[in-house]
C-alpha cells in the first residue's frame, strides 16, 4: 500500500537510530483503528523523542489516508501551565489535516474522540517561506500573513491508567483531532501588530457571553509567532520547511476542558479590529 509522500518524507529523513526505535507497522495500525474508531487506546511503545516524533510521522502517514492533506501543524504545550500538565519541558509539534479544519459555527459531536477536550486557540497563516530563517517576533511578522480564530478540539484518546506525558503526546501527533476556525484577519507587518500579538486577551465564553477562562497572547512562548518559530526550528530537524499557506495552530489559552452536548462556546480576540471570533456547538 502506498505511503502518503509527505509523511513517509518525514520519516525517511530521521536518523538511522531513530527509525531503529521507531513503533513497529503493527503498533502503528493497531493505534491509528483505535483512533478512527474513537476508542480509548493503548499508548504506543516509545521512550525517547526521536522515537516519538518517528511515531507520529508514522502515524500521521496512515492517517493520510483517510484525512486527506496536510494543511499545517500545531506547537503543543506552549504554555507554561500545560507544560506541567504534561510534565514536559518543552513544546512538541503535531501535523493538521485538512479534514480536520471544521467552519465557523459548525456543530460537532460532544463524542468526536475518545477523549475530548476544547481549547482557545489561533492559527498564524504563512505568508512565505522566510519563515523558516526568522529567529524573533519582530522578523516572523514579516512572514505572517493573516491570524483566524480558532477553537481546538484535541483528542487525549489514551485510555485510562495509560501515562500520557510530553513523550507519549508527541507520539500521538500531539492529539491532534479537530478545530474550528474563523475567518482571516490579515496581519500587517510591524511592531504594533507584534505588540498586538502578544497583548490581546483571549476569552473563552458560553452562550450567553460568561467567561469560561481568559489569557493572553503571551502565554504561548511570550508571543504567538514565537510559537511559529520554534515549530520551524523543530520541523527543520527532519528536513522539513514550513510554505505559503501553511496554518499553525500557536497553543493553548485556556483549560482542556471536556465538551457537554448542548453546549456552545466561543472565543473571541480583544484588542484586534472589530474583535474576530468563533464558535462551535456541541450536540
Amino acid at each position: 500500500m502506498r505511503v502518503p509522500m509527505v509523511a513517509m518524507a518525514l520519516v525517511a529523513t530521521l536518523p538511522a537510530a531513530a527509525q531503529a526505535a521507531c513503533p513497529s507497522d503493527q503498533e502503528v495500525a493497531r493505534f491509528t483503528s483505535e483512533w478512527l474508531g474513537k476508542q480509548p487506546a493503548k499508548g504506543m511503545p516509545v521512550e525517547t523523542m526521536e522515537d516519538a516524533a518517528c511515531a507520529r510521522d508514522k502515524v500521521v502517514a496512515a492517517l493520510e489516508k483517510s484525512g486527506g492533506k496536510v494543511v499545517g501543524y500545531k506547537a503543543a504545550l506552549t504554555a507554561k501551565a500545560v507544560q506541567e500538565r504534561f510534565k514536559a519541558s518543552a513544546p512538541v509539534a503535531g501535523v493538521l489535516l485538512d479534514t480536520m479544519i471544521l467552519p465557523d459555527g459548525a456543530t460537532v459531536p460532544a463524542s468526536y474522540g475518545a477523549r475530548p477536550v476544547f481549547e482557545a486557540d489561533m492559527l498564524l497563516v504563512v505568508k512565505d517561506e522566510g519563515i523558516n530563517d526568522a529567529r524573533s517576533p519582530e522578523e516572523a511578522i514579516r512572514h505572517i500573513s493573516a491570524m483566524r480564530p480558532f477553537i481546538e478540539l484535541p483528542d487525549l484518546v489514551l485510555a485510562p491508567g495509560e501515562k500520557l506525558e510530553g513523550v507519549q503526546l508527541l507520539a500521538i501527533n500531539a492529539g491532534a483531532r479537530l478545530g474550528v476556525a474563523g475567518a482571516e484577519v490579515p496581519l500587517q507587518p510591524t511592531p504594533e501588530t507584534v505588540k498586538l500579538l502578544a497583548e490581546t486577551k483571549i476569552v473563552l465564553a458560553d452562550a450567553s457571553g460568561q467567561t469560561i477562562a481568559e489569557g493572553t497572547g503571551s502565554a504561548t512562548l511570550g508571543n504567538p509567532l514565537n510559537s511559529v518559530i520554534w515549530l520551524a526550528t523543530d520541523l527543520a530537524k527532519v528536513g522539513r520547511k514550513l510554505k505559503a499557506g501553511d496554518l499553525v495552530s500557536v497553543g493553548s489559552f485556556s483549560p482542556l476542558t471536556p465538551p457537554k452536548p448542548g453546549q456552545t462556546v466561543s472565543v473571541r480576540y480583544d484588542g484586534f479590529p472589530g474583535t474576530p471570533k468563533v464558535s462551535v456547538t456541541f450536540n
